[in-house]
């Protein structure tokens, strides 16, 4: 058989990739008034202006469920888990927790993606199709490391409040100012969501996202690279953007878009838009 790779639902991988590449995928939780909804698997309306809707990472026993499936699968050749930042959610732990309890640590390596969205996903993509080639179960831990070092994300919110709220963005005190005239743009660095800058317009940030994913690509020299844009409601600023990431980065090997999934809306408010990109792809 081969290595099988696990992620989380915020990874916001195309069903047909996942298919394709046989990744099994844990779905995290919102909390909608007294009903748990399983992303990606359960359907409700999410009121995603509301202070009510919170988000949960899976518990240790639904990620050994899932990690002990893709065990059964690769056939005792081993288990990649690539999760969103410990630095954002309790599910990296929830993950260690699980291969702790299974005694299965030389078995499930766990990788932390510094990132949420597709800039787990992206990593987990590279990890998948070195995983088909069948190489062994290091080689294939090391490519997840060494894409999950590379990744890149740059975002766009209409508001942070529901971050700082949540803890998940650090109050930079006097860079807040009012958020009704400004655009705040966000970046990862190792995992920890970070304002970058502001700007006065939305067209004025799609540049700025564009930009700013074009620096990184240049910077590493890379020959390709593996691009997403991401949104929440924003269909018009995700194709604005895209058509500029495609106009400046014209060595793009692979591009995907998709919307936020409910998870990381619920934090992101409607109209985000996220740029995230790989330097090197993952082929």
């Amino acid at each position: 058989m081969a290595v099988v790779v696990v992620t989380d639902s915020s990874a916001s991988l195309p069903a047909r990739l996942v298919e394709e590449l046989g990744i099994v995928v844990v779905p995290l939780h919102v909390l909608v008034g007294d009903r748990t909804v399983r992303e990606g698997i359960d359907e409700l309306d999410i009121d995603y202006t509301s202070d009510t809707v919170t988000t949960s990472a899976p518990s240790p026993g639904e990620m050994r469920a899932a990690y002990e499936q893709a065990l059964a699968r690769s056939n005792g050749d081993g288990v990649v888990a690539v999760h969103l930042s410990r630095l954002l959610s309790s599910t990296w732990e929830s993950g260690r927790q699980a291969i702790e309890d299974m005694g299965a640590a030389d078995r499930v390596l766990l990788v932390d993606s510094l990132g949420a969205g597709l800039a787990t996903g992206l990593p987990v993509l590279a990890a998948a199709r070195h995983a088909a080639t069948g190489v062994p179960l290091a080689n294939v831990y090391d490519t997840a490391v060494s894409a999950a070092g590379r990744s890149r994300s740059y975002i766009l919110v209409n508001r942070t409040e529901q971050l700082r709220r949540g803890g998940r963005l650090s109050s930079a005190a006097g860079f807040f100012g009012s958020e009704l005239v400004t655009k705040p743009i966000l970046q990862l660095v190792q995992g920890r969501l970070e304002l970058r800058e502001k700007v006065r317009t939305r067209s004025k940030a799609y540049t700025k996202l564009v930009g700013a994913a074009v620096e990184e690509v240049r910077a590493n020299g890379s020959r390709g690279a593996a691009v997403a844009v991401q949104h929440l409601s924003a269909p018009e600023g995700a194709e604005a953007v895209t058509a500029q990431l495609r106009e400046r980065i014209p060595e793009i090997d692979e591009f995907i878009t998709a919307e936020f999934g409910p998870v990381l809306a619920v934090h992101l408010g409607v109209g985000a838009v996220g740029v995230l990109v790989l330097p090197g792809g993952c082929r």
